[in-house]
């Protein structure tokens, strides 16, 4: 385990108020054309280093052991991802291969945001560049995602004493299925969801709150549809931590999606979520989950202005 109170004093935070976490192997997957665009992870990163980041901002994730991925996924489906024994059936559901590297991906994306809920605990915001991976249910997965890294670090905060409440504010344009049905019974979690109804998944389980939009509905309606719950909600849940995920997949150039928001919204709708929470104190893990736009560098800008909003929404909350 990581000794975070012999790592976290030297780092000097000044240029950026909080600590990324990353790994070399998020890029390294090797998905040939797959629209899943794994190298954002290392241009984002490169991006980073250029405007000031140092080395010693970045945390480099472990691979979790299994008493953390059970505390989500069942036995069953832990053994058979890890052994690479998938049935065909489910490893179709994934729609991305399944090798060695692509399961230490997966499992690396677990120890990421495991990591980047530790920190943002101890400091007050932490971005994981990488995460997000919210169609995974317990017993399977779909739609490029393995494990539910999110709900995997939710459970194990709790596990470790450090929190009792969280709140999963999940803004990619996909609902998060896999996390409204794994947290469908359990009241110290609240799953807030807003995304495009007539695209996947069909089958759209209900998580504590959702809000569904349409396809061309665009900022307005989408930053509308925000304010209405936020930072409101905060207030009134009262959580110990946010779990924020900041899909770039909204974006009207993404080739999956089709809400036909603007970076800019996209900025807008980072500093409401990550100011909200930050203003009222609340630690916040931000997950990049989705972002498939035709051209990548669109993806990376936007994940770039959530950092920027987060660079932010820091620094207010430490005057």
């Amino acid at each position: 385990m990581v000794n975070w109170r012999a790592i976290l004093p030297h780092v000097d935070l000044r240029r950026f108020p909080f600590r990324f976490v990353y790994s070399d192997d998020y890029w390294m997957l090797d998905l040939s054309n797959h629209v899943f665009p794994v190298k954002k992870y290392r241009y984002i990163y490169e991006r980073l280093l250029v405007r000031g980041a140092r080395r010693d901002h970045f945390i480099f994730p472990e691979i979790p052991p299994d008493e953390d991925l059970l505390r989500v996924h069942t036995p069953r489906y832990v053994k058979k991802v890890k052994s690479g024994k998938l049935s065909p059936s489910e490893a179709q559901a994934l729609e991305i291969p399944i090798s060695p590297e692509g399961v230490r991906f997966s499992l690396l994306s677990v120890g990421g945001s495991i990591t980047a809920a530790e920190v943002a605990l101890r400091e007050g915001l932490c971005i994981h560049l990488g995460g997000g991976f919210h169609h995974a249910f317990s017993d399977h997965g779909e739609a490029f995602c393995v494990f539910n890294d999110v709900a995997v670090a939710l459970e194990v905060m709790r596990s470790r004493g450090r929190i009792e409440r969280a709140m999963i504010v999940d803004c990619d344009v996909h609902q998060g299925n896999g996390t409204a049905a794994i947290f469908s019974e359990k009241e110290y979690a609240f799953t807030f969801s807003i995304h495009q109804m007539d695209i996947y998944p069909s089958r759209k389980p209900p998580g504590t709150l959702d809000v569904g939009l349409w396809s061309g509905d665009g900022d307005d309606a989408y930053l509308e549809a925000l304010t209405t719950h936020f930072p409101r909600l905060f207030g009134e849940f009262k959580p110990d931590i946010v779990f924020y995920l900041a899909g770039a997949d909204p974006f009207a150039l993404d080739q999956l999606g089709g809400l036909s928001l603007t970076k800019e919204g996209l900025f807008t709708r980072d500093r409401m979520i990550l100011e909200g929470a930050r203003r009222k104190g609340i630690p916040v893990a931000v997950v990049l989950a989705g972002g498939y736009s035709i051209e990548v560098e669109d993806a990376v800008d936007i994940h770039m202005n959530t950092v920027r909003a987060a660079r932010r929404a820091q620094r207010k909350s430490l005057r």
